[in-house]
């Protein structure tokens, strides 16, 4: 009996055991991650900014620690650019001190963003210091050129650090900001105080903080689209000269008309006020960046003042303002993490910025931005781009979107066969087709305008995040109208159809042809990127320099044996120039000689003949009489005429 007592308290203790290690283990993360959750003094952070115009941001952070191991994090993957693309490398002079004392630190070996130190006993406040090295040309978003002598785009993310532990959402940073003396700004930030050129913003979260960028200059303008409502929205602009602010009225009127617009499409705003933070400079990174409150957009600096420039980028504002609906209010479930080391998953990226890219284009339709021939114009150049790209055949759209990361940082060289971020592009064709079936399923009654309302809408005010999944995209068009939306989308997403998706076009009462008139939207591309594209005749993408940026596989040039890197030198033994190679193109259709083109390989040089004789060609669309006019009624106004 007692043996069998003594044994039953020996299982007793091994139980009890068991559960304490199992405390101590497998629950220990959990439990130490809820400790380090509790309430965090806010981190002070000072940034200076004064010597942007030489390429070098100057930062301070005083950190509430408490003595022993401390883990900080330098932001590896900012929201919506989709890699881990933190610009670390331009991290410098990095020195921690706590009561006076310099403290060592280490790099992580494995994880190049975390920063190890040990504060000693006693430390309340960690103290660091840092500069941030304004990027050259190459990098891409939010790391490439932001700064020039007349102005600068300051990302929070660039100039901090974070203790390990807490979501994003749950630090607190009191930030303050120097600008050059003389300059002026915008931000969505909220500001408690300014002296001259020292800001003072009201505590937020981190995670709002790096989501509102501000926009600094020495010529700077403000035009105000919404006086006397709420919330207001604002287009804050700064360039490298005065001359290049001046937005004229008929832009202003697009703009106000734009705000009304996604008013009317999506029934609710998700924000307290809303910044577009245009700049014009043709010396930094050109892109557009959403934010929940603001979009970083960065164009040439003569955009407002050139036709060709301002028809390339009528769309960004639009896009990027969209985001703050699909992107940041809806977020794809993999996209919405809780800080800015966790790996980003972009399967849905067919939806954040595949709807995005299409509603954003008929927004710019809708508002006036581009005419009803330009949206048609660069629906044809969008389908024919997608129908000659070649690397469709092997990876399908979805692996565009699961390797996104990848995607966005490979180079232009071999993108016809490679493919690129084509989940914004082939997202249009594709909810192009969601659109019209709709309102084919319903006799009219319903869009995709129906659906926007409905996921997207809601009580607005201030931002907040709402994930979502494919099962949510489904069951959401289903409540606009039932359909095989499942099997729709995933057919789509993993076809390997060498041909773009252009059943919404023809849907749409269009249809895709080719003429030797140049496409308007494609030669705003080719003005905006220095190139001459020739996809469609010869199968051919030049810089401006001759160089060879792409060719299209089974084309004339690729057959030929012309590659990427190449460069052209002479026409038909004439030296080249854009004229004189179209001029060639052209002359094919009536000369029964193949076209002769001396090209540079490295040190040597070799003639290639194409045996090419249909002239040149140019995507456009054409009247499908016997169907609808669906893409005009899509295009048209929803809101009244904005004044």
């Amino acid at each position: 009996m007692s043996g069998r007592i003594r044994n039953r308290s020996g299982v007793r203790s091994t139980l009890l055991l068991l559960i304490l290690f199992c405390c101590c283990g497998l629950w220990g993360e959990p439990l130490r991650a809820q400790r380090a959750r509790e309430p965090l003094a806010p981190i002070q952070l000072a940034v200076d900014t004064s010597e942007a115009p030489r390429s070098i941001l100057h930062a301070k952070l005083a950190i509430p620690v408490r003595p022993g191991p401390l883990t900080l994090y330098y932001p590896e993957w900012i929201p919506g650019e989709h890699m881990p693309d933190g610009p670390i490398v331009n991290l410098a002079g990095l020195k921690f001190t706590a009561n006076g004392k310099v403290i060592s630190w280490r790099r992580d070996l494995v994880d190049m963003f975390a920063i190890h130190l040990d504060v000693p006993e006693g430390a309340s406040q960690l103290d660091v210091s840092l500069d941030f090295l304004l990027s050259g040309a190459g990098s891409r978003f939010s790391s490439g050129e932001s700064a020039t002598a007349q102005l600068n785009v300051l990302s929070w993310n660039q100039v901090l650090l974070y203790p390990q532990g807490w979501p994003v959402s749950q630090l607190t940073y009191q930030a303050s900001l120097r600008l050059p003396e003389g300059w002026k700004f915008g931000t969505a930030l909220p500001i408690t105080k300014q002296s001259g050129s020292m800001i003072e913003f009201a505590p937020v979260s981190l995670e709002t903080l790096v989501d509102s960028p501000v926009l600094s200059g020495a010529h700077f303008r403000i035009v105000h689209l919404t006086p006397g409502q709420n919330p207001p929205h604002e287009i804050d602009m700064a360039a490298d000269s005065p001359g290049a602010l001046e937005m004229n009225a008929a832009d202003q009127l697009h703009y106000k008309q734009l705000i009304a617009e996604t008013g009317a499409l999506f029934g609710s705003r998700h924000y307290r006020d809303y910044h577009f933070l245009l700049t014009l400079s043709d010396d930094v990174a050109h892109f557009g960046l959403e934010h929940h409150e603001s979009s970083d957009d960065r164009v040439a600096e003569r955009t407002l003042l050139d036709d060709m420039l301002r028809l390339y980028s009528a769309d960004l504002l639009p896009h990027e303002f969209v985001h703050s609906w699909n992107g940041k209010f809806r977020r794809p479930a993999g996209l919405a993490t809780s800080d800015f080391q966790q790996p980003m998953k972009g399967d849905l990226l067919w939806v954040y910025e595949g709807l995005t890219q299409y509603l954003g284009d008929i927004l710019a339709a809708r508002s006036g931005l581009w005419t009803p021939q330009q949206f048609r114009e660069q629906t044809a150049f969008v389908a024919a781009m997608l129908d000659h790209r070649k690397g469709r055949t092997w990876r399908p759209l979805q692996d565009t979107a699961d390797a996104a990361q990848l995607l966005y940082a490979a180079p232009d060289e071999w993108t016809a066969w490679r493919r690129s971020t084509d989940f914004y592009e082939e997202g249009f064709l594709i909810w192009l087709d969601v659109d019209t079936l709709i309102r084919q399923q319903t006799q009219g009654k319903k869009s995709l305008n129906d659906f926007c309302r409905a996921f997207h809408g809601g009580p607005g005010g201030a931002p907040q995040l709402k994930p979502f999944t494919f099962e949510d995209v489904v069951a959401g068009l289903n409540d606009v109208t039932p359909y095989d939306w499942r099997n729709f989308l995933t057919t789509r997403l993993n076809s390997l159809n060498p041909n773009a998706p252009k059943g919404g076009i023809e849907n749409g009462g269009w249809h895709l042809a080719y003429s030797e008139e140049r496409n308007e939207n494609q030669l705003a591309s080719d003005v905006a990127h220095k190139t001459l594209d020739l996809s469609f005749s010869i199968g051919l993408v030049l810089d401006d320099d001759g160089s060879v940026r792409d060719v299209i596989p089974d084309m004339a040039a690729a057959s030929a044996g012309i590659g990427p890197g190449m460069r052209l030198q002479a026409v038909n033994g004439r030296q080249w120039s854009p004229e004189i190679l179209r001029q060639a193109i052209q002359g094919s259709k009536t000369n029964s000689k193949p076209l002769e083109l001396l090209v540079a390989n490295g040190n040597y040089f070799k003639t290639y003949s194409l045996n090419y004789h249909d002239g040149l060609r140019y995507p456009h669309l054409e009247r499908d009489n016997g169907k609808t006019d669906v893409l005009s009624e899509i295009i048209k106004p929803m809101a009244p005429e904005a004044h």
